[in-house]
C-alpha cells in the first residue's frame, strides 16, 4: 500500500502594530508579604462523577472509520497539547478509575518525542516523516504514521518575550498540589529570562490585581511570586481580560507576547462559562498575544475550560502535577511553548481507493476539519512552536 502524501497549510506568524509601550517599575507587594502563608493540605482524590469530585472534561466521541469511495479525504488541525497525558498519569498512579472523556489520544501520541529527522534548513519550517507498518492490535490493517518536526532554536537565538503569568490564588489553589507547585513551576521559567524580556504578573481571587509591573529582575519576579498566598473566590474572567490588557500595552513587534495561566479552572465569579471564555480569547488572538494555560490539582480541575482555551488563544495546553513536569514544559520545551515558528498548520491526506478500502484517523476528534477548510484562511487551526514535533496515526 503506498503512502498518501500529506500536505500541509503553514502560514507565518503575524501581528498587527502594537499599542504605545508603557515603563513601568515593579509595584507595591507589601499588602502580600513573604510571610502571609497558605495552609497547604494534601488530599486524597474522590473518584470521579461522585459528590467530593467537580472536575469536567468534554471529551468528544472516537472517530468512525470512513470508507474511502465516500470520503477519500481526511483533514485535522494540528495540535501540540500534551496535558491529557499527564493527567490521565495522575489519575492511574493514584489507582483512580480514568474517565473516557479525559483521554484524548493525540495528546497521548505527542506527549513523547520520537526520531523525526530535523528540517534540511529553516526555507521549511518542519520536517514531515511518513512510514507504515502493520498494525500491533490488528494485523488485518496498517498503520500509517505522518510526523512532523519543527526546526530546533536556540533560547539565546529567539526574539523577546512579553510574557504575563496569570496566576489563581483564590481559595481553591490552597494545595500543596496547586499554588506551591505554580510558583515553583513559575520560578523555573523566569529563571530563564534574558536581558531582552520582560514579564508582568496579574494575580487573582476575589479580585484582580497587578502584581508585578513588566520587569526582567529575577529578583522582582522571585519576590512577586513569593507573596503569593490563597484566599477567597474566582475571578477569572476579569482576571483574563487584565492580562490582556497588560500584554497589549507592552507589547513588542517581532517578539514573543504570551499569557501564560496557571490555575485550577474553577472560575465562580464573574465571566465564568466555558463559551463565553473561549468567545473572550477567540477575539483577542488576532492581536498577536497568545495563551498557554497550565493546569494543576484534582478534585475540581476544570480540564474542559483548560484545554479549549488554550486552543481559542492558539496556544498550548499542559498539566502539571509536579516539579519534574513543571521542568519539562517550562525548561526543556521552553523554546516550543514560547517561539511559534508556523502558524495555522493544518493536514490534508487523499487516499488512493484503489489501494485503501478504509481507514480512520486515531485521535484528534475535536481537531477534526471539512475538506475545504483546508483552503480556507479563515478557519483557524493549530500552531508549531520551535522544535515541536506532531504525531498522526491513521489505520
Amino acid at each position: 500500500m503506498p503512502t498518501p502524501e500529506p500536505m500541509m497549510a503553514p502560514l507565518p506568524p503575524s501581528a498587527p502594530p502594537p499599542p504605545a509601550m508603557r515603563m513601568a517599575a515593579p509595584s507595591e507587594m507589601a499588602a502580600r508579604a513573604p510571610s502571609a502563608g497558605y495552609t497547604a493540605s494534601q488530599k486524597a482524590t474522590p473518584p470521579y462523577g461522585s459528590a467530593d469530585n467537580t472536575e469536567r472534561y468534554d471529551g468528544k466521541p472516537v472517530a468512525s472509520i470512513q470508507s474511502v469511495a465516500d470520503q477519500p479525504v481526511s483533514t485535522f488541525s494540528v495540535d501540540v497539547d500534551t496535558g491529557a497525558y499527564a493527567n490521565v498519569r495522575r489519575m492511574l498512579t493514584s489507582g483512580l478509575d480514568v474517565p473516557e472523556e479525559a483521554v484524548r489520544t493525540e495528546e497521548m501520541i505527542n506527549y513523547f518525542r520520537y526520531d523525526y529527522p530535523r528540517p534540511a534548513d529553516r526555507e521549511a519550517p518542519f520536517s514531515v516523516t511518513t512510514d507504515i507498518s502493520t498494525t500491533p492490535w490488528n494485523r488485518d490493517t496498517r498503520l500509517m504514521r505522518i510526523g512532523l518536526r519543527g526546526y530546533d532554536a536556540d533560547t539565546r537565538g529567539r526574539p523577546p518575550a512579553n510574557l504575563v503569568f496569570l496566576v489563581d490564588v483564590s481559595g481553591s489553589m490552597d494545595e500543596d498540589n496547586k499554588l506551591p507547585l505554580v510558583k515553583k513551576s513559575l520560578a523555573m521559567l523566569a529563571e530563564r529570562i534574558g536581558p531582552r524580556d520582560k514579564v508582568s504578573i496579574v494575580a487573582y481571587s476575589g479580585t484582580v490585581s497587578t502584581m508585578l509591573e513588566p520587569t526582567n529582575n529575577k529578583n522582582y519576579i522571585r519576590q512577586a511570586l513569593d507573596c503569593l498566598y490563597a484566599e477567597g473566590s474566582t475571578a477569572g474572567g476579569e482576571a483574563m481580560k487584565m492580562a490582556y490588557s497588560l500584554a497589549r500595552a507592552n507589547y513588542i513587534q517581532g517578539g514573543v507576547n504570551r499569557i501564560l495561566m496557571a490555575t485550577d479552572g474553577d472560575f465562580n465569579v464573574g465571566v465564568s462559562d466555558n463559551k463565553a471564555l473561549i468567545d473572550m480569547v477567540k477575539r483577542e488572538r488576532d492581536s498577536g498575544i497568545t495563551l498557554t494555560t497550565l493546569g494543576f490539582g484534582v478534585g475540581n480541575y476544570n480540564e474542559a475550560m483548560m484545554e479549549q482555551v488554550a486552543d481559542a488563544g492558539n496556544g498550548n495546553y499542559a498539566y502539571i502535577d509536579s516539579a519534574m513536569e513543571a521542568q519539562k514544559v517550562l525548561d526543556d520545551e521552553l523554546s516550543a511553548t514560547l517561539l511559534t515558528i508556523a502558524k495555522d498548520v493544518k493536514v490534508q491526506v487523499e487516499f488512493n481507493p484503489a489501494q485503501v478500502k478504509q481507514y480512520r484517523l486515531i485521535g484528534y476528534e475535536n481537531r477534526a476539519l471539512a475538506e475545504e477548510d483546508f483552503a480556507n484562511d479563515a478557519v483557524d487551526a493549530g500552531d508549531i512552536g520551535a522544535g515541536h514535533q506532531v504525531t498522526a496515526l491513521y489505520e
